[in-house]
């Protein structure tokens, strides 16, 4: 109902993913991704607003259609941990166009990673060859128990490497996935060590620099790359020659230009939106040799998507509360009579 938001905060959304499952909600999620990206020409789309300081970044993420509007505020401080603060905490709003009144206020910390996670996933369906079965995961922080479920329960991968130059990082990792016992979880000692013999190399680093996380000679025939933590003007995890490799594949291209693994690369780099792909429905005619990459940078109607579905489902359910956020008034010109 207009005039009142549906509220939900971090422990009731928690408490409804861990009821749900994540790799669920991920499996309802993909669809509403893949409708939106279909619909890919009918949403209003910018880059992202961003305010850069030396220590992090903090975002506004707006999209909508005809219909609905979202925006979510996001940061990225990769030292956070060093006081005991997490990289990335998010919050998201869900609007109706017609009236402009707020349908939704919700945490995202949560969702972001898991519509991250699902959106590699989605990406990773069309462009990876068929039957990849191991995975190298880079950067075993916050993301990676949600890539690592993501690839596991919806591509079929049964074997990860992991590495991480924090020890503590992969040691987390694999305890958090020690529940997953058809899963193969490896620690590694390097990312050289990682990437061998892998279907699928993702890289989930946090740290704000032209980092090269990955150089041209680990990168073997037939795989698919999956970057997601080159996702600011200032960070990168890729060497530029690995983007001559074979064919790259962006969300929304005038802002992975500004943030992605191409701000290197010259304005007539090739580049596919994803959603081109999406459309057909197809999986990408590719050879076992070809190498294909995702340069992930996030955008904003991953968001859009995954409020429209928590929406769906809380109305459903019942989820969360209704909180009066704007005034319901008996003249609706007569504003100072709240004050009266």
């Amino acid at each position: 109902m207009l005039g009142k938001t549906k509220y939900i905060d971090l422990k009731t959304m928690s408490e409804y993913i861990k009821k749900i499952g994540v790799e669920n909600l991920m499996e309802k999620l993909i669809p509403y991704m893949e409708e939106d990206y279909s619909n890919w020409d009918s949403f209003a789309k910018i880059p992202r607003p961003t305010h850069h300081s030396p220590v992090g970044v903090n975002e506004l993420m707006p999209v909508g259609n005809d219909k609905l509007f979202t925006c979510k505020y996001v940061n990225g401080h990769p030292d956070n941990p060093k006081d005991n603060l997490l990289t990335v905490v998010a919050i998201g709003l869900l609007a109706d166009v017609q009236s402009g009144y707020p349908m939704m206020l919700t945490e995202m910390t949560l969702l972001t990673a898991i519509r991250t996670a699902a959106n590699s996933v989605m990406a990773a369906r069309y462009l990876a060859r068929k039957n990849s079965k191991k995975m190298a995961l880079i950067g075993n922080g916050c993301q990676s128990e949600f890539q690592a479920i993501a690839f596991h329960k919806m591509l079929g991968i049964d074997e990860i490497n992991c590495y991480d130059v924090d020890e503590k990082a992969t040691e987390k990792l694999i305890d958090n996935l020690s529940y997953l016992n058809d899963l193969k979880v490896n620690k590694c000692s390097s990312t050289k060590e990682a990437c061998k013999g892998v279907d699928i190399i993702t890289t989930v680093t946090a740290d704000k620099k032209f980092a090269v996380i990955l150089t041209k000679d680990m990168i073997e025939k037939g795989v698919h790359i999956n970057c997601v933590g080159g996702d600011c003007p200032g960070k990168t995890e890729l060497e530029s020659d690995i983007l001559f490799m074979g064919d790259v594949y962006v969300e929304f291209e005038p802002q992975s230009r500004i943030e992605g693994e191409i701000q290197h690369m010259s304005e007539d780099f090739k580049v596919t939106e994803i959603a081109e792909v999406i459309k057909t429905k197809k999986r990408i005619e590719r050879k076992d040799d070809d190498i294909t990459i995702f340069d992930s940078v996030g955008f904003a109607l991953e968001d859009f998507s995954i409020l429209r579905l928590i929406y769906d489902l809380v109305e459903d359910e019942e989820i969360g509360t209704e909180e009066v956020l704007v005034p319901t008034l008996e003249d609706p010109k007569n504003l100072y009579s709240l004050l009266k």
